[in-house]
Parts: structure tokens; sequence; C-alpha cells
């Protein structure tokens, strides 16, 4: 072969392996670091993180084929919480994803440099996660789980539909636990309340007993409002001191209804996690976590139990019934 013979050879040779190189970088298996801050026990929970790993495979992240997706449980207890956060951050990953303001906040604080989308975080802004909701700059972006401003008035007005002569309105919540300790509901929930011909009542609690002593002074109806503090124990403390006191109770996460609570109102977590996914997706194949806007619901969802309701004496509007989502019998 001669010189001008080689030198075309290795020329026509180099756009072969630029493709090649290229294919094989655009076939890199990808990771994802998952820190999901509720326990692998409920049911519920696991089938809203089976839709985000559903919705990742629907668009080219099957896990074990084009990406490595590592799932780790809080299981409601802060030391794992933080040992996991560490842990998922120290291997690296092209992307990581996280449930709850409390697991956000530990991964921002963990780093800088990898990607966070976050889901199911109420406040985002007041939790200093984002610097604004079109703008949240920085490595992370997500998805609210609530319109703040609206959603507590739509959990009270629900309410009284079913139970019309409530004259009293009762908010309970972790001060301590709570987004912005649970100033950014009041304001709303009171203002719905009082337009409802019910007196607020303000329920600040920290502990059973507490849960107790307040369930068992409100003689009206109550919200409560959902925050790490009731997605374990408490929320069977919550539930069961509703129905031994007679009273009508609506909660703002699905599980309530599930564990016997009247009724529950609140954005559609699975249908959250789906979106999560996407923008998953999207940094997988290059945008920034700067460029995307922080999201708020768009897919609300009403459960109702009727074997609460009758046990509490109460007959739901056969309108609510039909715009239910769900029916417990």
């Amino acid at each position: 072969m001669t010189r001008r013979e080689f030198l075309a050879a290795l020329v026509g040779a180099a756009p072969l392996r630029l493709r090649a190189a290229l294919a094989q970088q655009t076939e890199k298996v990808r990771r994802i670091g998952v820190l999901i801050g509720w326990s692998d026990s409920d049911p519920m929970r696991r089938d809203w993180v089976a839709a985000f790993v559903e919705e990742l495979a629907r668009l080219g992240w099957a896990d074990g084929r084009d990406a490595t997706i590592k799932i780790a449980w809080t299981n409601l207890d802060a030391n794992r919480e933080s040992i996991l956060a560490k842990e998922l951050v120290a291997s690296r990953p092209d992307v990581l994803v996280c449930t709850t303001t409390g697991t956000a906040a530990l991964l921002h604080q963990a780093t800088s440099a990898i990607p966070i989308v976050f889901a199911v975080v109420a406040d985002p802004v007041g939790a200093g996660l984002v610097a604004s909701f079109a703008h949240p700059g920085g490595n992370i972006t997500g998805f609210t789980s609530m319109a703040a401003a609206t959603s507590h008035a739509k959990l009270f007005d629900l309410l009284k539909q079913i139970a019309p002569g409530i004259k009293r309105g009762g908010i309970m919540f972790n001060p301590d636990t709570a987004p912005d300790g649970g100033k950014i509901y009041l304001d709303a929930f009171e203002a719905a309340a009082r337009s409802l011909g019910a007196e607020p009542m303000i329920l600040p609690v920290r502990s059973d007993p507490e849960i107790e002593t307040s369930v068992g002074r409100e003689q009206g109806g109550l919200v409560v409002m959902n925050d790490p503090f009731f997605a374990g124990a408490h929320m069977e403390t919550v539930v069961s001191a509703t129905r031994r006191n007679n009273v009508p109770a609506i909660y703002e996460a699905a599980p309530f209804a599930a564990r016997g609570g009247l009724m529950s109102y609140g954005a559609d977590r699975a249908d959250i996690l789906r979106h999560a996914a996407g923008y998953v997706d999207r940094i997988l194949r290059g945008d920034s976590p700067a460029d995307l806007p922080v999201q708020t619901p768009s897919k609300f969802k009403l459960t109702i139990n009727l074997t609460t309701a009758k046990a509490l004496g109460l007959e739901i509007p056969p309108s609510l019934l039909a715009a239910a989502d769900e029916v417990i019998e």
C-alpha cells in the first residue's frame, strides 16, 4: 500500500470510528439515584414509585437495560435518611431524584453538581431549594405537591359538603415538620372556614397525646395537613381518634382514606412522579435543571371512605360520590 492509499484509508475510516464512538456514548447506561422519604411498607407509596419507574422505561430508561436505578427508602427514619442521602451522592449518579422536602434538602446540601429532581415538595421556594418557580437556578428543580393558596380552602369546602352542620373547623399540623411551620396554609384555611360559616381553629400538635387532646376538643370538622409527622404511626393515631370522637375529617394525602380516614383530596402523587420521570429524561438528554421551571400539580384525586362515613352517621351527597376518583366500601 502506498502512503497516499494509506492516508485515504485512514481518512475514510475516521467517520466510521466517530459514529461508533458516538453510538457507544449514546448507549451508555445512565445511573439514577432515588431517595424516597416514605416507608416501603406502604403499598400505595410503592405504587407511586412504580409509576415513576414505569414512566422512565417508557421514555427509554429501562432499569437494567438503558439505566441503573438505585432506589433507597428512608422508612421515615431521620438518621437513615441522612446516611442514604450521603451514600447516593457518593455513588455519583447522573441524576438524583427525591420525594418530600426533607430528602430534597439533604441532597441539595450534599451536592451542587449532580442534577436533582424533587417531587411532592410543598414549598420549594420557602424551603430554600430554588430561587423561584420560573427560574429555579442551580442544580435542582421539580414538582410541588400542592397549590398552597387554594388546596386547604378546597379541603374544607369538601368537608362542609359531607357535614354541612359543622360550625367549627380545625386545621391540624406539626409546626416542627410542616413546610414553613404551616404558615403557608393557615390564611387560606381561615378565610375558607369563615366564608363557609365556621369558626377556624388552629391545632398545632407534636405528639400522639396532643393529637388525642386536639381531636377530643374539636367538635366540628377537621383538616389534617400533609406533613412528614403524619406519614407513619401518627397517621393511625389521628384516624382512630377522629373515628372514636365522631369528628369528620379530611386529609390531603390519599393513604389516610385507605387507612380508614373519611376522605382525602390532594394532588395525584403517581401523576407527579410520572412528570418527574419526564424531567429526568430531559436532564439525561442534555437539559439543565436551572432551565426547567418548578411545576405545580395538574391532576388531583378525591377519595371517599364509605365505611367511615356510615360509622360517623354521614350521608355522602350523590354529586360528591359522582365526583370521587375512588370510593372505598
